[in-house]
């Protein structure tokens, strides 16, 4: 332990090692947060929750961040509700009703108004309708005003108790507007190219049939640009893998670190100490393990068994324990065999256990540590890997999970660069840091890399 404590001393020699040390620690920091902002529940809820949950979202957004170096605006998400869940700019005007034909009928309008800025057009128009009412439904007229002062019919509708109106999709509107998508020909003036600048509103002039009925609406006009990391075919917010798969891929890659790092160095002690067809069998069986082809062993247990991430994690940590790694610590540990304070702990009579775990495997330690920092990264790659080829956790969100997403939906082809940039981003990071750190380690506790 003095050896390591002094060699990790060295570390500051070495700018690399420090770059690779503080790459490491921001991804720490980032998986701590990961876990204290999402927890593991709500994590699970936002990516697998689909629409349901990402109804206000927009598909295929780019990274908000965008608009700050681009000089054309790209439109944000617009939310207006007649039940907003905080205090906005936005306008929402309710006019009560007045009686019609009877005494139970009267008339509700609602306005929904908001401004938009913004150089572009937006991607989709949804309207979602609320319907308060006992026995007889409600009745809607729906109008969209524009800041030049035209109202454009979106035609009228009985309202069931919830239903979702995609103006975007509706056919006989779009040919309305000449053969123009609605959220083009909605925003886009009689004469021009770019949407025109101003207030919007949409009117909902609402027929209600019963005393106590009401209507509750909410209209989201969605952008083109959402959130840091943008969103994904299923209006997913991309942030939350991107958080998440930090601390998936770091304990991935440490725990099976740990684990094949310490039984491999324990069976390798074990075979140099007691030779014989103990050391024959353990050399015997690191060679078949060897030629094993390793990646389709995975994809078959993941096809034909299990796709968690604890069934992986056992199947890598057993397919990597008895490796060529083995070898090079037996010929270590025939030499350490042979010194001179092993032939003293035997003359007082320690046992084989306690000549293994207390005399021979602490003085591999050192060499153990280089080797085991460079083997993470390796296996983060691994577990992206198997995300990418759709044999990752089918649960967790992780940046293989993000990838396979990209590669199923075209994003490169699309130009949505984003999608598959900022997982690749974050695995390249991964292994820079670990691999800087790892051979600074290397260099420090093997003394003939030093001159190199």
């Amino acid at each position: 332990m003095t050896a390591i404590r002094s060699g990790l001393q060295q570390i500051r020699r070495y700018p690399s090692a420090l770059v690779g040390l503080g790459i490491i620690v921001a991804l720490i920091v980032l998986a701590i947060v990961a876990v204290i902002i999402l927890p593991y529940e709500e994590a699970i809820r936002l990516w697998r929750g689909g629409e349901e949950v990402w109804q206000e979202s927009p598909r295929y957004a780019r990274p908000a961040w965008i608009n700050l170096v681009s000089a054309k605006k790209l439109p944000e998400t617009i939310v207006v509700s007649t039940r907003p869940l905080s205090p906005a700019p936005l306008q929402v005007r309710r006019v009560s009703g007045h009686a019609t034909k009877s005494r139970s009928d009267k008339t509700v309008t609602i306005l929904l108004e908001f401004d938009y800025v913004y150089d572009d057009f937006p991607s989709e128009i949804t309207l979602f309708l609320t319907a308060h009412y006992a026995e007889l439904l409600p009745y809607a007229v729906l109008r969209w005003r524009t800041p030049d002062g035209r109202e454009i019919s979106l035609g009228e509708r009985k309202l069931a108790a919830s239903e979702r109106y995609s103006i975007s999709q509706d056919t006989r509107l779009e040919r309305r507007l000449g053969n123009r998508p609605p959220e083009i020909g909605l925003f886009l003036p009689p004469q021009g190219t770019t949407p025109l600048k101003g207030r919007y509103a949409l009117q909902i002039v609402g027929t209600l049939f019963e005393e106590n009925s009401d209507i509750d609406a909410k209209l989201v006009v969605h952008g083109k640009v959402y959130g840091l990391a943008g969103t994904d075919h299923k209006r997913r917010d991309l942030t939350v893998a991107l958080l998440w798969g930090a601390p998936v891929a770091l304990a991935f890659g440490f725990i099976v670190a740990v684990g094949t790092s310490l039984t491999t160095l324990i069976i390798a002690a074990i075979g140099a100490w007691y030779g014989r067809w103990v050391d024959a069998l353990i050399q015997r069986i690191t060679e078949v393990n060897i030629i094993l082809p390793y990646l389709p062993i995975l994809i078959i247990i993941g096809t034909f068994y299990s796709r968690s991430i604890w069934v992986m994690m056992i199947a890598i940590t057993l397919l990597s324990i008895f490796t060529a790694g083995i070898k090079v610590y037996r010929a270590i540990f025939l030499q350490i065999k042979e010194s001179p304070y092993i032939e003293a702990a035997r003359a007082y009579g320690a046992s084989n256990l306690r000549l293994i775990v207390r005399y021979m495997v602490p003085r591999i330690i050192p060499v153990l540590v280089p080797g085991f920092v460079t083997l993470i990264p390796g296996l983060v790659f691994l577990e992206a890997s198997l995300g990418l080829l759709g044999l990752g956790d089918p649960v967790l969100p992780t940046w293989g999970k993000i990838l396979n997403d990209a590669q199923s939906n075209g994003a490169l082809y699309k130009g949505y660069y984003y999608w598959v940039l900022s997982p690749s981003a974050l695995l390249m990071l991964t292994a820079l840091g670990f691999a800087l750190l790892g051979f600074a380690l290397d260099r420090i506790f093997n003394p003939r890399l030093r001159e190199l």
